[in-house]
This record gives structure tokens, sequence and C-alpha cells, in this order.
């Protein structure tokens, strides 16, 4: 089966990386789900995409600045809509206890921290020790842009499989070394430039082939018919049952 991955938690629904964007997969007939995982000052693993507060919050600043404490003074939804007011930015703990709840199957994106490897070594460290609550029923992949970072990230969890990301500016013709040093399952390149050929060849080394972001129909039903195995899209929902499961 094809596999639809909803970017971010249902993120045209509901405010990206939140617990409701979480929650709204299962309702809506969505297994699996995207997610970014950053680090704060004090430890605490979160989700957020961005690594400052300005997008999706009400606030201003860096999450490198923030503690677990400060997680409660700052809102993750008015800026989405007035029914999502007072939604916060979640924890990794808060999320997997979601997951585990909802039967939901998670690829989560590790950052690439830009204050340094110190803590992207405890970023990882940090997403380890979470994981460790996630019931073992639940399906996991790993990704990340920083391949560095994914390596470090295979070594202390071989058990797990992994995606090596790729924007379409640096999908160069070395991408399989790339991957074989990671020792990756899988392979998640950008849609935009992306044609059946290096679809083949990536399917003929033997990678499973996830691609983001996908927010046209049409183009999802191109790329399932050269052979890739998923799609990451904002518009989950809108896909056809044949692609969804009954909960």
């Amino acid at each position: 089966m094809k596999t639809v991955f909803a970017h971010r938690g249902m993120s045209s629904l509901a405010p990206e990386n939140t617990l409701s964007a979480f929650s709204l997969c299962r309702e809506n007939g969505i297994q699996w789900l995207e997610c970014d995982v950053d680090i704060l000052a004090d430890g605490t693993v979160v989700l957020s995409h961005d690594d400052t507060l300005e997008r999706c919050t009400d606030q201003c600043g860096s999450l490198y600045d923030l503690t677990h404490s400060d997680l409660a003074k700052i809102d993750a939804g008015n800026w989405f809509a007035d029914a999502y007011e007072g939604e916060r930015i979640p924890t990794f703990e808060q999320f997997i206890a979601l997951v585990n709840q909802h039967e939901l199957n998670i690829n989560v994106e590790i950052k690439s921290c830009t204050s340094g490897w110190e803590n992207t070594l405890r970023l990882i460290d940090g997403v380890i020790a979470g994981l460790e609550n996630l019931n073992p029923e639940r399906e996991l992949i790993i990704s990340s842009f920083n391949h560095l970072a994914l390596a470090e990230f295979k070594k202390r969890r071989p058990q797990t499989r992994i995606a090596c990301l790729f924007e379409n500016a640096n999908l160069w013709d070395d991408w399989e070394s790339i991957l074989q040093a990671c020792q990756a399952e899988y392979i998640h390149p950008e849609d935009k430039g992306l044609t059946k050929e290096r679809i083949l060849k990536m399917k003929a080394a033997g990678y499973g082939i996830n691609v983001y972001t996908v927010n046209d129909l049409a183009r999802a039903n191109q790329l399932f018919n050269w052979g890739v195995d998923g799609v990451f899209t904002d518009i989950a929902h809108q896909f056809p049952k044949k692609y969804k499961k009954a909960f």
C-alpha cells in the first residue's frame, strides 16, 4: 500500500506540529504523520520546524534560549485560527503519548541544530530517550537533512529505520554513497525536479522512496505510478480513501 504522510500533522486543518494537528490524523484516516524535533536550552525536546518562534507562535526569539517552563507562556495556535488559541508547543514526551493513544506511525525529522554539534548530540540523546516510551507496535522512521547527525543516530540506535533527506539542489550523483555511509533504508527527496529516471535508479538500488512535499493529487498519483512508496503532504485529508485506513 502506498503511504500518505501528514506533513507536520494535518497542517492545513490545524497549526503545524501541534497536538491538535496530530490528533486530526486518525479521524481523517491517515496512519502516518511527519513531525520536526528540536531542543530547548534545558534539554527538553520539542516539536517545531523552525528554531525561532516568530512564524508559528505569538512571540519572537530562539528555541535555544527557552526552557520547559517557558512553553506555558507561548501560544502556538492563535496565529492559525481562533479555535486553536492556547495551543502549546508540544514536548516530544507529549507527542509520543498521543501517537501511542491514537495508534499512529511516525516519521520524526531531527532538525540540524543551528546552535552547534553539541546541541545536535543532545537532541539525538533526547529523541532516543523519548522513543523508549513508543509502543513497539508503532512504526517509526527517523529522517534528517543533516546526514552526519543521521549516521550518529543510527550508530546509537541501529534497530531504527532512517531516511536521508535531500533538497533538489543537493541531490547529486553521490546520493547512494551518502545513504550507504548512514546505513539508511530510505531516501526522502524533494518533489521539485524529481524525474522517473531518478526514481527508477533509487528503486533499483533497493531503497524506499518517500517524496516531500506533494500538495497536488495528480502529481502524487504520477509519483506513485513511477514507484514511489510514499508522499508527504499538507492536504492528506483530500486524498482518496484507497490511501486511508479505517481505524
